[in-house]
């Protein structure tokens, strides 16, 4: 039952044959688990918050930076520094105080996510990494949570609707994630900043019409936008029963499953030592190994990409070059390499490999990680 109130508030969507009253109510009574607050969780979670869903749930344990600030338009200068899950709950709440706002301002995992999911009619995708992707599509198909998914790329966008009334769920597009390093996230590769607002829309809509029951939903069809010729192009998805199948099996091993090593994302074993080929190594590690040892580092950001630390002497060549400056890398010396968040030094520890190149470590989380 709507408050005088609530009926105030959404009289836009009452007046809609499609929506009124008995909608309305179904959004009320709706709850929509968010993962991610970012480029695609910030107008997800402002529409489904002023659409009127009864309860939302923000998963993310990141805190605001300054280059968010470029496409997340849910945050301003005063926030950088603070966790994001928080600092959305904040706002949200005064963009609409009549919904209940939660925020789990910590690290989905395979540990937490059944028992999340299970609290929640609905999931929304916002991430931007293949491990949580994966990790996400396997906990809404051991829970049975319809996923609405997202991603981004330079100017272009992806949409789609999985494990919606037995529909094909994420693995059924991709079966496996690609190798470490040759897809690169926004970090890496940038991203127009209007995307995420075009893209995280479009998200929303699919949320807003499954809880109604209205219109054509997107489960089966994959929604492909390319911002700079505004073309959208529809995909049929083929639903893989046999990679449901594999998922319903492991759901009792599924708590103590590793996303990042499942997804060649971490290493099982990140010690440095003269027999490995190429392997993670922790910003601890590396300082340490600093103190006794000789090991060179290379950089391969651009030159203009911050921050710089001068204690660690790294040879800067940026990623864009690397392939034809192989000879200012000295051979036989152990060789960290690193970028901002870790995806375009893998793609450089696989070039020196493919030409000779021994005892590569990638650092792990980029240059990002050796700073906290």
């Amino acid at each position: 039952m709507l408050s005088a109130k609530e009926q105030s508030r959404y009289s836009r969507h009452l007046l809609m044959k499609e929506v009124g009253v008995d909608g309305q109510d179904k959004l009320k009574a709706s709850k929509v688990l968010v993962i991610g607050a970012g480029g695609l969780g910030c107008p997800v979670l402002q529409y489904l918050c002023a659409a009127g869903v009864g309860a939302i749930g923000i998963v993310d344990f990141d805190v605001v930076e300054e280059s968010n600030l470029q496409r997340q338009i849910l945050y301003n200068v005063e926030d950088l520094g603070n966790k994001k899950a928080l600092t959305a709950k904040k706002k949200l709440s005064l963009l609409n105080p009549l919904i209940k706002i939660s925020a789990y301002a910590f690290k989905l995992s395979s540990e937490n996510a059944l028992a999340l999911f299970a609290q929640y009619d609905l999931v929304v995708d916002g991430s931007d990494n293949f491990a949580t992707r994966y990790l996400v599509n396997d906990a809404c198909v051991i829970t049975g949570k319809p996923l609405v998914y997202g991603a981004l790329f330079k100017f272009e966008g992806q949409v789609s609707v999985f494990n919606f009334k037995e529909g094909p769920s994420y693995r059924c597009l991709f079966p496996e994630a690609p190798d470490p390093g040759t897809v690169p996230n926004c970090s890496e590769s940038g991203v127009l900043g209007i995307l995420p607002g075009i893209v995280g829309a479009l998200q929303a809509n699919e949320v807003i019409k499954l809880i109604l029951g209205i219109g054509v939903s997107l489960s089966s069809k994959l929604l492909l936008i390319d911002a700079l010729s505004n073309e959208q192009k529809v995909l049929e998805i083929s639903k893989s029963e046999t990679e449901i199948q594999k998922v319903l099996a492991s759901k009792d091993k599924f708590s103590s499953q590793n996303y990042d090593i499942l997804c060649g994302i971490d290493s099982k074993d990140p010690a440095l030592n003269a027999e490995s080929t190429s392997t993670q190594i922790n910003a601890q590690k590396l300082k340490k190994i600093m103190a006794t040892e000789t090991v060179q580092i290379i950089d391969v950001r651009e030159n203009w990409e911050k921050p710089k630390f001068p204690e660690l002497n790294a040879v800067n060549i940026p990623l864009s070059e690397f392939k034809q400056n192989l000879k200012l890398i000295q051979r036989g010396l152990k060789t960290v390499v690193y970028c901002q968040k870790g995806g375009r030094s893998m793609k450089a520890i696989a070039l020196l490999k493919e030409n000779g190149f021994e005892q590569l470590f990638n650092l792990e989380g980029g240059i990002e990680a050796y700073q906290d």
